[in-house]
């Protein structure tokens, strides 16, 4: 599927278009070789456009969304993801 049209293609099958982007990724919009806009759906611009939520109210969502799905997260998650050596040698000089 076609990620990329130009804006005299774009105006030529923009039904069909949309319904891409409906399914999809977005679409780029050029003129003479060149991006210059973005077809994108409703649900990719409403993620887009949420305003910032800070870390607090991201590690609640976080949390409700682990609750709601049922997720068990054990230390066995964790094995393996710290460097357990004990790194360089490091010399002081006096």
């Amino acid at each position: 599927m076609k990620r990329q049209f130009s804006i005299a293609e774009a105006k030529n099958k923009l039904p069909s278009i949309i319904h891409q982007v409906e399914k999809g990724p977005s679409v780029k919009l050029t003129r003479r070789g060149e991006p210059v806009a973005v077809l994108l759906s409703v649900h990719e611009y409403e993620l887009m456009d949420q305003k910032s939520r800070g870390f607090w109210n991201a590690l609640m969502t976080f949390r409700q969304d682990i609750q709601d799905k049922a997720v068990q997260i054990t230390d066995s998650d964790f094995e393996g993801l710290r460097d357990s050596s004990l790194g360089r040698e490091v010399q002081f000089e006096s």
